[in-house]
């Protein structure tokens, strides 16, 4: 077997026609012979590229609105027949059929076609049979034959030819892998919106894809190697456009997600500050220039090397602030030019602008990866609001005590359980989490805000008046006694305990009010 081989007759069949008239008028002036269907034949056609459609090529028409056209032996063999096989090769002879050295097709576009809330009908008709037949005939006998799955891919096709007058054996194999990965993953969507049309939330069988965004320099440690892959659908660090900055590295990624959907939560213009995928500073106000002091007073430490999420387009006097001090990432959906320009001066600073929000409340699943296996669940989407609540108290909170509440139990969502969050008039004031036992959360809290008060000067801590939220219910009334001596007046959290009598009656005793969700949210 020769490793270059010629490309003397090519089908092409794409949906997607970006570049496709420039790559098929650089096969022809090679001489290689094209044939095509509709409206890839009509766009050559229409630009002067010499054309034959399949169905002149086979005797055979294509059918049932084109479902059937390349489905025929005189294409399947053309493609599968082994050149380096006699019998192979005087079958072809026999039957007529005329090898095909090289295959470009994509896809219908079912995911496109999903994703714009097409009709049942609609999409049915956008999953593609023979596209998906060719691909895998093609890439499997790439011994011979070139695939290609992408217009990205033309390029490197003519270089080779330009080259060698041919294709590498190591050139094939790599557009077949290609091709296979994206067969699998344009079958995944498929078996996963019937899954959801049947409303499945776990199938039998699940698979997972995504498209190669960005190979790292490293993981989350520099022995490890990372890639980041997207898959679309939500708003985010896959969505973003990056419009400065160094290179994003695992860490900065993982935690500007965090960030992001932290500060979704909340409606009114809203800053989260997060440092190792925690929150160690979230606060809301009419300008995001007093959101992020008031974030930032939470904890004046931590920040640095931080992420700074936004839910609002930034603008240059919340930009200046920021800018301010050493920041890793910031992500918005959007910025002003003139927040550009001030964070333009800042050369290193990643920028990302998403060009909307996530929306807290929506559905999908997530993942973590265990040995032999990975986990699956539903998106932590649970929103608490003012009439979920019940008071089991004998003093109700204020409103005030109320808002704040139920701005500390979303933001409670976003830290590392056991999770202890105190917020004072919509900005965090305390903030414990990722710690075995929830007394200790709760005393970390506390005497962050005591030693943030300090570096304010200030004369009393922080959590003074503050309300209080936990994940997870109190096992015992010890941790809402170290919430009660930091001076928090009111508290939220699930209830359940077998023990939840104890822990009313010391909030009673302390003349705390306190309400009960019923809705945990752990987050490991």
């Amino acid at each position: 077997m020769t490793d270059i081989v010629p490309i003397r007759r090519a089908l092409i069949s794409v949906s997607d026609k970006a570049g496709l008239v420039p790559f098929a008028r650089a096969l022809a002036a090679r001489g290689v012979e094209i044939l095509s269907t509709g409206g890839s034949a009509k766009a050559l056609r229409d630009a002067g590229v010499p054309v034959k459609e399949v169905s002149d090529h086979t005797g055979f028409p294509e059918i049932m609105d084109g479902r059937v056209k390349t489905l025929v032996p005189q294409i399947h063999g053309g493609i599968l027949g082994r050149r380096d096989v006699p019998e192979h090769m005087e079958q072809m002879r026999t039957h007529g059929i005329a090898p095909i050295d090289l295959v470009a097709v994509n896809l219908y576009p079912f995911e496109a076609t999903v994703a714009k809330g097409a009709a049942y009908d609609d999409c049915v008709e956008n999953i593609d049979i023979g596209g998906p037949a060719l691909i895998r005939a093609a890439a499997k006998n790439h011994d011979f034959v070139t695939v290609l799955t992408d217009p990205d891919q033309y390029d490197e096709v003519l270089e080779a030819l330009a080259a060698s007058g041919g294709t590498s054996l190591l050139l094939r194999r790599r557009l077949a892998g290609q091709a296979y990965a994206r067969t699998a993953a344009y079958d995944a969507a498929i078996g996963a919106w019937f899954a959801q049309q049947r409303g499945e939330v776990f199938p039998k069988r699940l698979t997972l894809s995504g498209e190669l965004r960005q190979t790292l320099r490293y993981g989350e440690n520099p022995h490890q190697a990372a890639a980041f892959y997207g898959c679309g659908g939500r708003f985010g660090v896959a969505t973003a456009v990056q419009v400065q900055g160094k290179e994003l590295s695992y860490n900065n990624l993982n935690d500007t997600d965090a960030a992001f959907e932290c500060v979704a939560e909340f409606d009114a213009p809203t800053i989260a500050i997060i440092k190792h995928a925690n929150p160690c500073g979230v606060a809301s106000a009419v300008r995001l220039a007093d959101a992020w002091d008031a974030a930032f007073r939470c904890d004046p430490v931590s920040p640095y090397g931080g992420i700074v999420a936004v839910n609002r387009t930034l603008d240059a006097a919340a930009a200046e602030k920021i800018a301010a001090i050493f920041t890793e990432v910031i992500i918005a959906p959007d910025a002003d030019d003139a927040a550009k320009a001030v964070l333009g001066r800042k050369k290193n600073l990643r920028v990302l602008l998403t060009g909307g929000m996530p929306d807290p409340a929506s559905g999908g699943l997530t993942f973590r990866s265990l040995a032999g296996g990975f986990l699956a669940q539903t998106r932590d989407a649970g929103r608490i609001g003012a009439g979920d609540v019940r008071v089991v108290t004998r003093r109700a909170p204020t409103d005030a005590e109320l808002a704040d509440l139920l701005f500390a139990f979303r933001v409670c969502k976003h830290v590392k359980s056991n999770a202890i969050v105190y917020v004072k008039d919509g900005a965090t004031v305390g903030v414990g989490g990722g710690q075995p036992n929830r007394v200790d959360s709760a005393r970390i809290a506390a005497w962050k805000a005591e030693e943030a008060a300090k570096a304010a000067g200030l004369p009393e801590r922080l959590t003074q008046g503050s309300v209080v939220a936990s994940d997870a219910f109190f096992p015992f009334a010890d941790g809402l006694e170290a919430a009660i001596a930091a001076g928090a007046t009111a508290v939220i959290q699930p209830g359940g305990s077998i023990r939840d009598a104890e822990v009313i009656a010391a909030a009673d005793a302390a003349g705390l009010a306190m309400v009960f969700t019923g809705m945990r949210h752990f987050r490991h």
